[in-house]
């Protein structure tokens, strides 16, 4: 890659930085982009046209077979480049991929998670599978959770600047709170709730690691993850009779649709749900 588009790739990861995109999004376009400039890097960038970024995307997908999930991060990349350098809208909505129907979220029944709790016998991953699924957290909010943040007072847990930079409070349980107290006296975390072997935070492989070790223990027959468990803290909300919209405030979506999809797993429950008039 000759030095001109090392430095525009430099400038553009500062842009980026300064309009306070997730580190993960900067090297992901970074990575996107720089495929891109290496295969004009004989060109006049000011004038590619929508035939060459084409032509350059048919190429990748039918010698580098690359996904459709990477297909939209080049054409993201692409399409804010010239937007940064060259104040150019680009209208490359026509190649990216036909979008396909999101699958149904996976998650573990009530007994199942029971038995995954049951074989932890380590009080930290405990706290941490129990705050996962009782609270229905994504990993990265847990590993990033300050002791500062759990409010035994108000008996909330405050999540701040979580997925699309948007703070929440989810309750905290009594019995969470107990297992957290034993915990602190036991770890003494300095700053984070969980934090690693020397005081960072905990990362999120050591979570992945430890719950597919004790999912295998409990012989549970799925591949199960952390996220996981935030389904099946969204899905047991709503078999419980939780509110779908309430359901959508504690896991911190900005759509209600996203919440909805969980609708569908809970559909075979509602033949529990009785007549008012049987209660008569």
């Amino acid at each position: 890659m000759c030095p001109n588009t090392n430095s525009l790739l430099s400038n553009f990861e500062i842009k980026l930085r300064l309009q306070r995109y997730a580190t993960s999004t900067i090297k992901t376009y970074k990575n996107a982009l720089a495929k891109f400039f290496n295969a004009f890097e004989h060109k006049d960038l000011a004038q590619v046209n929508f035939e060459q970024i084409q032509d350059f995307l048919h190429c990748l997908q039918t010698k580098d077979r690359i996904s459709s999930v990477y297909q939209k991060q080049i054409l993201a990349s692409i399409v804010k480049f010239y937007l940064l350098y060259y104040d150019r809208k680009l209208e490359l909505s026509m190649l990216y991929p036909k979008r396909k129907p999101k699958p149904l979220p996976k998650y573990l029944t009530a007994v199942e998670v029971k038995r995954l709790l049951q074989q932890c016998t380590n009080l930290k991953h405990s706290c941490i599978l129990k705050i996962l699924y009782g609270c229905g957290l994504r990993v990265s909010e847990v590993i990033t959770l300050k002791i500062a943040d759990i409010d035994s007072t108000a008996m909330r847990i405050h999540i701040r600047a979580a997925k699309a930079k948007k703070d929440h409070v989810v309750p905290l349980s009594q019995t969470l709170l107990q297992h957290l107290r034993q915990y602190y006296v036991s770890f003494q975390p300095k700053r984070y709730l969980f934090e690693g072997q020397y005081s960072g935070k905990y990362t999120t492989k050591s979570i992945q690691s430890f719950i597919k070790k004790y999912a295998q223990k409990a012989n549970i027959q799925k591949r199960v993850t952390p996220h996981m468990l935030r389904h099946s803290y969204a899905t047991h909300q709503l078999e419980n009779g939780v509110h779908i919209h309430y359901v959508q405030e504690l896991l911190g979506h900005n759509s209600i649709k996203t919440s909805e999809l969980y609708t569908h797993l809970t559909k075979v429950t509602k033949e529990k749900i009785s007549s008012p008039l049987d209660m008569l």
